[in-house]
């Protein structure tokens, strides 16, 4: 089978879909390995790293794109709608419930798109999510603390605070892995920290791991209501597989947090938890509203690519082998693949994601 990796093109999204590494494990098993040129710059990998592992380098994105497989990071912008084939196998991060545009274009195009962050082992564990969510939340603490800074416009808060000044207060939104990140993080500053879920087993659960240096909240509008006017630092945390993130903070809340807070909405690709967030870049981070800083990158391993390619890597490659060693009857075989499948044959066909398109469902 041929595998195609095209360059990312998202902004100032630096990684790569196969690292040399991986490329090697798949040259050794027989694959043809189609990287277009400078696709791995960004994550310290040269066109010759990709040439020493077997792979051949291709001048343009087209020539990526017109394989059987191609493998990405994020998600096909419009610009590569049209690159798409029919009947051509897709393995990306997708996140289509918030993006109408991105599922019909995949529909019209016929692709059969696997989605990353919808491929679910029998346990409910996301194995292909789970890296970059761990880099998420981490980032989302080390990112918050940058823009709490007074010359990035935040209030100048220390969230570790000194002898005689109190920390800066941390309210987490969700206790999954970017949440249990995140706290791992505001904790290792010294900050203030309050986790709020839904889920009280697993609030018990962070309690093990944490014990008193966090305090475990049941979410609630009530709670949340209380919560968020006192923090520093808001970061959403949640998740709804293959849905959109519910709304969480709405903007009368936001409007009573203090000038220069922040808020990181790490539930961005899915919407969003805050209704005052909206989709950032890179290379434009922060906005204000209400007063107060609000961070929405949706990409946020982007920033640290080298380490983020490595890790999907990790996690992707023995589905990859198995979708070139199968092709499409490999989600026959493997369950957990199985429900990554988005788009099969120009059809919606994620049970989450058609009960948000209804009417593309059909």
């Amino acid at each position: 089978m041929e595998i195609g990796v095209p360059k990312e093109i998202k902004d100032r999204e630096f990684r790569v879909g196969l690292s040399p590494a991986s490329v090697r494990v798949c040259t050794d098993r027989g694959y043809a390995i189609f990287v277009e040129t400078g696709a791995g710059l960004g994550s310290g990998f040269t066109d010759e790293d990709y040439t020493q592992a077997g792979a051949k380098i291709v001048p343009n994105s087209e020539q990526a794109w017109n394989r059987e497989l191609v493998v990405k990071v994020k998600e096909p912008l419009p610009e590569e709608y049209g690159l798409m084939q029919k009947g051509q196998l897709l393995f990306t991060f997708l996140h289509l419930a918030a993006n109408r545009g991105l599922t019909e274009g995949l529909i019209s195009a016929g692709v059969n798109a696997i989605a990353y962050e919808t491929v679910e082992l029998p346990d409910q564990r996301l194995p292909l999510l789970t890296p970059m969510s761990i880099i998420a939340g981490r980032l989302s603490v080390q990112f918050g603390a940058r823009f709490l800074e007074r010359a990035s416009g935040g209030r100048g808060v220390l969230l570790g605070g000194v002898p005689g000044v109190k920390p800066g207060k941390v309210v987490i939104l969700g206790g999954g892995i970017v949440g249990t990140e995140a706290a791992k993080m505001a904790v290792g500053l010294g900050a203030i920290v309050q986790i709020l879920d839904i889920n009280v087993d697993r609030l018990s659960y962070l309690e093990s791991i944490f014990g008193s240096r966090v305090e475990y909240l049941y979410s609630s509008s009530a709670q949340i209501e209380a919560v968020v006017p006192d923090a520093d630092l808001v970061i959403g945390a949640v998740l709804v597989l293959g849905r959109r993130a519910p709304t969480l903070v709405s903007r009368s809340l936001v409007s009573k947090m203090r000038p220069g807070s922040v808020i990181v909405d790490v539930a961005v690709d899915q919407g969003g938890c805050v209704e005052t967030l909206r989709t950032t870049s890179h290379s434009d981070p922060i906005y204000v509203e209400e007063g107060v800083v609000h961070y929405g990158v949706p990409n946020m391993p982007g920033a640290v690519p080298w380490t983020a390619t490595q890790a999907l890597n990790n996690s992707t490659l023995p589905y990859l082998l198995q979708l070139a060693n199968q092709g499409l009857k490999a989600l026959d075989a493997n369950p957990a693949l199985a429900k990554g499948l988005n788009v099969e044959h120009g059809r919606l066909v994620h049970p989450a994601v058609r009960e948000v398109f209804p009417d593309l469902a059909d």
